[in-house]
């Protein structure tokens, strides 16, 4: 599972208004290689589906990621930060075992 915070809600469905995005469109996530910590995280908005995506539905949102990918984010919610750092949203990944200072890339 792939959980979606009240915070990631908002801002998604901020982000749908902003770009006049349908119902059919959905978040995929997924994990790349890169970054200080060696993996990075992706996110974009997107109504094609693929043959291998995962679909789960939280608070009201439908996320969606490949199958490699979920075995590194089963879990992880996903939130949404306006700090010091900047606006952007957040992976709260419980399968990470280190992460980078500005929490762009991760290990496991």
């Amino acid at each position: 599972m792939i959980k979606v915070a009240e915070s990631a809600k908002n801002q998604i469905a901020e982000i749908r208004r902003a770009k006049n995005y349908g119902s059919d469109y959905f978040v995929r996530v997924w994990v790349t290689s890169g970054g200080c910590s060696g993996l990075t995280y992706q996110l974009e908005f997107s109504n094609e589906a693929k043959d291998d995506d995962q679909v789960f539905e939280d608070n009201g949102e439908k996320v969606v990621t490949d199958l490699r990918s979920f075995i590194y984010l089963c879990n992880t919610t996903l939130e949404f930060s306006g700090g010091l750092t900047g606006d952007g949203f957040v992976f709260n990944n419980p399968n990470a075992s280190r992460t980078c200072a500005c929490g762009e890339s991760f290990a496991v």
